[in-house]
């Protein structure tokens, strides 16, 4: 017995289910961790002489594994009692946003508390929006009726009109993107998903004119024509282009990147931070990178699937889809696929709010699929 006990097949399963206890996935835990792990190495080159970001990132990361650990402890029936009040609260906190926020690089996003804490109320709304709409739907006939999705689509506009006229508009595209997750789960009618496109391409023009500010019109023009303005609106799109492009098939090695460490590209540790890998790692580092992505979708479809309820499959499917969205708009808007939105690559960019909200997530995700009872 002693012996069984000492052989690594033991120690595994011991391992599984000591992590089980905790309400943990072993293999979403895993391949969340390696994404952490290679986001500090890329991070660690990108911040060159700034050893302070890395410290801080650092540090976030370990605070975020707790909030994991506690997202994943409290049973899905908690989750479905606060989904209206905490819906409600993020609404609240968006208001104050547009009347008291604090306004940074032309953007009133933030909330502080002086000397205490600055946070990013919307952030909430990525975990907030499907969680009410998930509550909503999980009490009605599925697939939902035409009066049920005109009243989920308020859910979403709502949050998604109060974080655009911040304006961010990558994050209310993710938080919209949240809430129609949602609806493509519950089993929304093709028929309407046929309608709502044709609406939107009538309002085009309309949304063109009046909906979008100037530069936001002027990044999508340079979408098409970054070369038009080679020094101004089409800079980040030409460097991040051609960092990813330089790189070859291996890379030029970590520290050794050229655009990013002589800051010819924009946000280097933020928003754009895939084409440090790009430059630095290659197509192989990339590819490695999207493969650990692809690897945490699929696991948290599959969480998300085995759920033992309407509520439970609703949430953690659509949190795994915004997952989704977040990858595909970076490194889309980093590849030249789509206008430049300000999304962070997830769990990889320098930030603070963004990654809490994510690991939150992971822990909910592992909530909705490991606790047995409500």
């Amino acid at each position: 017995m002693d012996f069984q006990r000492q052989l690594p097949g033991a120690q595994n399963s011991a391992q599984d289910q000591w992590l089980h206890k905790l309400h943990l996935d072993p293999m979403l835990l895993a391949l969340v961790a390696m994404v952490l792990g290679f986001g500090l190495v890329v991070l660690f080159s990108a911040a060159g002489d700034e050893s302070r970001l890395f410290d801080a990132q650092f540090q976030r990361v370990l605070a975020s594994m707790v909030v994991l650990i506690i997202a994943a402890q409290l049973p899905p029936g908690i989750y479905l009692r606060w989904a209206p009040f905490i819906y409600v609260l993020g609404l609240v906190l968006l208001l104050l946003v547009l009347l008291i926020g604090v306004r940074v690089k032309g953007s009133q996003r933030w909330l502080e508390i002086p000397g205490v804490l600055r946070f990013q109320p919307s952030e909430l709304m990525k975990i907030a929006v499907p969680m009410a709409l998930a509550w909503y739907l999980q009490q009605r006939v599925l697939p939902p009726s035409a009066r049920h999705v005109v009243f989920s689509l308020m859910i979403i506009s709502l949050p998604a009109l109060a974080i655009a006229a911040q304006p961010d508009l990558g994050t209310a595209i993710l938080v919209a993107g949240a809430g129609l997750a949602v609806l493509m789960l519950a089993g929304l009618s093709w028929r309407y998903i046929g309608y709502a496109s044709l609406l939107v391409a009538a309002a085009a023009p309309l949304l063109w004119q009046f909906a979008l500010q100037g530069y936001q019109r002027q990044r999508i023009i340079t979408l098409f024509d970054p070369e038009s303005d080679p020094l101004g609106a089409g800079w980040n799109i030409i460097q991040s282009t051609t960092a990813i492009g330089s790189g070859g098939i291996f890379g030029k090695g970590l520290l050794q990147g050229t655009q990013s460490r002589l800051d010819f590209l924009p946000e280097a540790r933020t928003d754009f931070i895939i084409a440090v890998v790009g430059e630095e790692l290659g197509l192989v580092g990339v590819l490695f990178l999207l493969i650990l992505y692809l690897g945490i979708i699929a696991r948290g479809l599959v969480l998300a699937v085995s759920a033992q309820s309407t509520f439970a499959r609703l949430f953690a499917g659509a949190l795994t889809l915004t997952f989704f969205i977040y990858l595909f708009v970076n490194i889309a808007m980093v590849s030249g696929l789509l206008p430049v939105v300000g999304v962070p690559l997830p769990l990889v960019s320098y930030g603070g709010t963004s990654i809490i909200t994510l690991m939150a997530s992971f822990g909910i995700i592992m909530s909705m699929r490991t606790h047995k009872a409500w």
